[in-house]
């Protein structure tokens, strides 16, 4: 792996925690806080942020793609996750996985152990 391609998926995984929290933590409260009292103010920079989070998390998935070759399978359930509540939070995990597993074929790579 590469050093652009491993700061691609650094950067996805950077925001995919903070994309995945927004949605329950940001719009659910503030959706329960607007509802039991008359603070209707917060819904806008609380969908903003969550609005804002979640188009970094595209782009940055947008560019892992094309840096790791990734398949259409992969990408397609990774932007899925991002559609379910706290499903970024398990394709962080993957993205761990897939980031050792890229880092580890590199230095196998370095040290001659595999001709790739």
């Amino acid at each position: 792996m590469d050093v652009k391609t491993a700061t691609a998926l650094h950067r996805l995984r950077l925001v995919s925690v903070p994309e995945a929290l927004s949605f329950p933590a940001l719009l659910i409260f503030g959706s329960l806080l607007s509802r039991i009292s008359d603070i209707d103010y917060l819904m806008m920079p609380l969908g903003l942020v969550h609005g804002v989070l979640f188009v970094l998390y595209a782009l940055f998935l947008l560019d892992v793609w094309n840096k790791a070759k990734w398949p259409l399978k992969r990408v397609a359930l990774f932007f899925l996750l991002a559609l379910v509540p706290f499903g970024g939070l398990y394709g962080d995990r993957l993205l761990k996985r897939y980031e050792a597993d890229g880092m580890i074929a590199s230095r196998a790579r370095k040290e001659g152990v595999v001709n790739a």
